[in-house]
């Protein structure tokens, strides 16, 4: 058999078992009618299908036909034409290449919409059709096989040993207690605790070249009750300069307008907040304090109390009037 006869082969064994999970007991006339085949063909299909390990069970008389075994057969899918188009939504907002028939979501996202009744599957389908999303430029989509290795991990508590690479081309390998699977803004983060630290720490993981699950186990840290709390807190850690900022407003208020990455709050005396964080990137650090509906001082920082002075004149200059 040539390998063009074997790939058609198996593509009409496909058509068999999708047949027969829509009309068990199907008669072999019937199915060969349907595929526009011999009774012959059907049967060395049938023999392929249990090659491959699935339970093709056929009886003879006239009431006889192939149906598959038990376990086999999946639950239908009951998805309402909204929650189809949600679906399809998130996908577009998530991942850009849904229309790239080789990626394995553009793939799967194919095989949902073929299972869904055909009404309820326009929709969703003349949205994916016709939607031109814009890739997001900062995200970073990580290898879907070391990042389902991280889950994994996460979920039965158990070690793994990582092969990293850093934005500046570090290289090393590290052993961690893996805590955590966060996505934040498009970016995907593994937040673990190294074996060789006492301090968590949080790494990209579409910059993670291997993951090795080992042997050992670990037990998950009590205090850890909101992974994207505790992620959030960590990149606000550890950067170049170290910032100290007074801000004239009580720390609830402040909470609503400062993100968590940007550093740790604290309340003073007199309805005061100090924010406690670092940043390797004064700029925009200082383009988020321009936020801050409140008077502050930059206590700390001479790198972000220069950014801050040259924007405040960049927003004083384009508030005057023209000449």
């Amino acid at each position: 058999m040539t390998e063009v006869e074997s790939a058609s082969s198996t593509a009409r064994a496909l058509l068999v078992l999708e047949v027969l999970q829509d009309s068990p007991g199907i008669s072999a006339e019937e199915l060969a009618r349907r595929l526009g085949v011999s009774d012959r063909a059907v049967r060395r299909y049938a023999r392929l299908l249990r090659d491959a390990g699935i339970p093709i069970e056929s009886t003879t008389g006239r009431y006889g036909g192939y149906r598959l075994g038990r376990g086999v057969r999946l639950p239908p899918l009951t998805f309402s034409a909204v929650e189809a188009l949600g679906l399809v939504m998130a996908v577009l907002d998530g991942h850009h290449d849904v229309s790239d028939p080789a990626d394995p979501v553009s793939s799967a996202l194919s095989k949902l919409m073929r299972a869904l009744p055909g009404p309820v599957a326009a929709q969703a389908e003349a949205v994916r059709r016709t939607t031109a999303p814009a890739p997001d430029r900062s995200a970073a989509r990580p290898d879907p096989v070391i990042t389902s290795t991280l889950v994994q991990a996460c979920s039965s508590q158990r070690q793994v040993r990582l092969d990293y690479r850093s934005e500046a081309g570090s290289e090393w390998v590290m052993e961690v207690d893996p805590l955590a699977v966060v996505v934040r803004h498009g970016r995907w983060y593994l937040l673990c605790q190294p074996h060789a630290t006492d301090a968590r720490r949080a790494y990209r993981i579409d910059r993670i070249r291997e993951a090795e699950v080992l042997d050992g186990t670990f037990r998950p840290p009590a205090d850890l009750t909101d992974p994207v709390a505790a992620l959030e807190e960590h990149l606000a850690v550890g950067w170049e300069y170290d910032v100290e900022v007074v801000i004239d407003a009580p720390v609830d208020t402040v909470k609503r307008c400062v993100p968590r990455n940007v550093g740790r709050l604290e309340p003073l005396e007199a309805g005061t907040t100090r924010l406690v964080g670092s940043t390797s990137n004064p700029w925009w650090y200082a383009e988020q304090l321009a936020g801050i509906p409140a008077s502050y001082r930059i206590v700390r920082c001479p790198e972000l109390q220069e950014a801050a002075r040259v924007l405040g004149e960049r927003l004083l200059a384009a508030g005057q009037p023209p000449s």
